[in-house]
């Protein structure tokens, strides 16, 4: 028993000792789980976030309550729901006929749950109207669950995801393998040695991205209000954003351990910009950062087609800014590489 206690004693000292001296996974241990902690509190916490109401022709004691809990902006025709709330960023559009009292919302979402919070908050303050309530959204999924709400934010992250691990892994073994160094050696630019790895890579996770987009589709019925083929594409244009990003953490990674590690620093924050949280609820001007992650541009994107059944015209910035993203990363993994060329 004390031979055994003492090797069980040895062990656990040589383990705090790697640890001691490997100081990256020592601060992500204790300090990853914070930051997460802390974007987090910023992002979910009192976002003070007034919803903007448009009341079409309403009474004024109404409108009067109605401004203690939302920003209101009132007329006196009635516009088209769809193209109004849209294009102006309102979140929910009121008016009344003969029986009833209604209320048009773009979508189900925090910012519409806002606006519906503030008008039963007035009605609490108020007398019980006698219409009833009708609430309307414009793009409503017709399925009967979250998957086909949220199926666009679960089809991003997780193909990002699995690609990230799968091109970051793959850079780390042929670095150990010292097939990339052997490669450096040689005269070959490391433009060709980037581009050769992203295009190899990307090719397999473009078939990731199809095989994925085409399962959800058709085998788990998610409903996707436009193009398919849109949703392809822009699922092979996050693989290829995730090769690119993979293979960048690569290079400042000493194994695969420590590529894992990068995970709650390069994964879990852009989870917070895939439209999970609608990005101009987010306080403190941290929304903003969205513009520096790619899930963002994916998924928002995937959002467009697949929810509210946009085409090409209307999704080509997102998409341009995915192919902006790659060709930054794939300079920056260029640049990278310097430190190899040296061997």
């Amino acid at each position: 028993m004390r031979s055994g206690g003492r090797i069980m004693l040895s062990i656990v000292k040589r383990i705090l000792g790697q640890m001691k001296n490997d100081k990256r996974s020592l601060g992500l241990l204790l300090f990853a789980p914070l930051l997460i902690l802390t974007l987090l509190f910023f992002i979910l916490g009192d976002s003070n976030y007034l919803p903007q109401i448009t009341v079409v022709d309403m009474n004024e004691k109404f409108v009067t309550e109605l401004e203690n809990h939302a920003t209101v902006i009132a007329v006196t025709e009635k516009p088209g729901a769809a193209d109004y709330l849209e294009a102006n960023g309102i979140d929910a559009l009121i008016w009344t006929d003969t029986t009833d009292t209604h209320i048009d919302l773009l979508e189900k979402s925090s910012k519409s749950a806002a606006a519906l919070e503030a008008i039963q908050e007035t009605n609490k303050a108020l007398q019980p109207s006698q219409n009833e309530l009708i609430i309307d959204y414009v793009y409503e999924t017709s399925g009967d669950n979250q998957l086909d709400s949220l199926g666009y934010i679960f089809l991003g992250v997780i193909s990002f995801f699995f690609v990230f691990i799968l091109s970051g892994m793959s850079f780390v073994r042929e670095r150990f393998g010292q097939t990339l160094e052997r490669m450096l050696m040689t005269p070959i630019s490391r433009i060709d040695v980037i581009g050769g790895y992203t295009l190899g890579y990307g090719l397999l996770a473009a078939l990731q991205s199809v095989v994925i987009i085409l399962y959800a589709v058709y085998g788990l019925q998610l409903q996707v209000e436009g193009s398919v083929a849109l949703c392809t594409l822009v699922m092979i244009l996050m693989a290829f954003s995730a090769v690119s990003v993979g293979a960048l953490v690569s290079i400042f990674a000493n194994n695969e351990l420590q590529l894992v590690q990068f995970i709650p620093v390069i994964i879990i924050p852009q989870i917070f910009f895939s439209g999970l949280i609608p990005i101009d609820t987010i306080p403190f001007g941290l929304g903003n950062l969205c513009y520096l992650t790619p899930i963002y541009y994916g998924c928002t994107a995937l959002e467009m087609i697949m929810i509210q059944g946009k085409g090409f015209s209307e999704i080509w910035p997102w998409l341009l800014g995915s192919v902006v993203f790659i060709g930054v990363l794939f300079l920056a993994n260029v640049i990278a590489l310097k430190k190899y060329r040296r061997l």
